[in-house]
């Protein structure tokens, strides 16, 4: 039985047609377009073309924002003008398929745990570091959503009192902190406060300000600064890891997004707080960590996964 995938970003639509064992068959990719109406009809024009070519009983939808738990509206969404948005019922009178909505950090979530990193466990947290800290959280094999069907939103856990000022309106949220935003701007501010990381405040005097790519290259280049920066940010989620394993008790932390290319350089200093953070370290079991598997594909498989054929 295969099902589309289809997941909806910031400046790209991704979808693809994909099989019960999280393969996918066929994919696209298409700009997304600022109008909200031209949105919604690339979608469906994306997942009829899917259709046209494949024998497809269900549609899923990933977009960031907060999904009701009927996976049938978007409540709120940070970067499209939807508010309340019946997007469920818009999208299946275009496509004539049952079609389920979800949040993006949740089935980017959901691939891991069935398809990825997090395959051989029963309870596990995804942590994204991209622009923002997107989170998803499985719980004894199931897809936890909370009673309003929008849990879940780590990235946006107080993290200092009294904080950065967060979009989502609060201060201080572990987003601010443990980012590839907060990687940049931890990065330019050690180049403006000089001392170490000469690669760094040349590359701050050359460009005027470092991009997330760049740093990324210096961490794995070994200079100074830039694993000082990483160090920082890795530290943050880390802290914010012994939190969660408090309250949740994974098996394992699955770290994702552009900074988690990283790898093991990301890693070892999240290690270090985590340890350094939970309660009743060295007389209770610890969660592994490990890096998401399936990359920038995670969310259409894990949407597609999660679609009903039963609308």
């Amino acid at each position: 039985m295969l099902k589309v995938g289809i997941d909806i970003g910031g400046t790209k639509i991704a979808g693809g047609v994909v099989d019960l064992q999280g393969r996918i068959v066929e994919k696209l990719r298409v700009d997304t377009p600022i109008d909200t109406g031209a949105l919604a009809a690339a979608v469906v024009d994306m997942a009829n073309h899917l259709r046209a070519r494949h024998e497809v009983s269900a549609v899923g939808v990933a977009a960031a924002g907060f999904i009701d738990r009927d996976r049938a509206t978007v409540i709120h969404a940070p970067n499209i003008a939807w508010r309340n948005e019946p997007l469920k019922a818009v999208l299946e009178a275009g496509i004539g398929v049952p079609v389920t909505i979800e949040n993006d950090a949740n089935a980017a979530g959901w691939a891991e745990f069935r398809f990825g990193a997090g395959r051989d466990v029963d309870n596990m947290v995804m942590l994204t570091m991209g622009t923002g800290v997107g989170g998803a959280i499985v719980i004894d094999g199931a897809l936890f959503r909370g009673g309003h069907g929008i849990g879940g939103e780590l990235g946006h856990m107080r993290f200092t009192r009294d904080g950065l000022p967060c979009g989502c309106g609060q201060n201080g949220c572990l987003e601010q902190y443990a980012s590839g935003r907060a990687l940049q701007r931890e990065a330019n501010a050690i180049a403006d406060a000089g001392g170490i990381g000469t690669a760094l405040a040349a590359l701050r005097a050359e460009k005027g300000t470092i991009s997330g790519p760049a740093v990324s290259r210096l961490v794995l280049a070994g200079d100074e600064g830039a694993v000082e920066a990483l160090r920082r940010v890795a530290t943050a989620l880390g802290e914010a890891c012994g939190g969660f394993q408090a309250v949740l008790d994974p098996e394992l932390f699955v770290i994702g997004g552009g900074v988690a290319q990283l790898g093991d350089d990301l890693l070892e200093p999240v290690r270090i707080a985590y340890e350094t953070s939970l309660p009743g370290y060295g007389d209770r079991p610890i969660a592994a960590f490990a890096i998401a598997e399936l990359g920038n594909d995670a969310g259409l498989i894990g949407v597609a996964d999660l679609a009903s054929a039963e609308g």
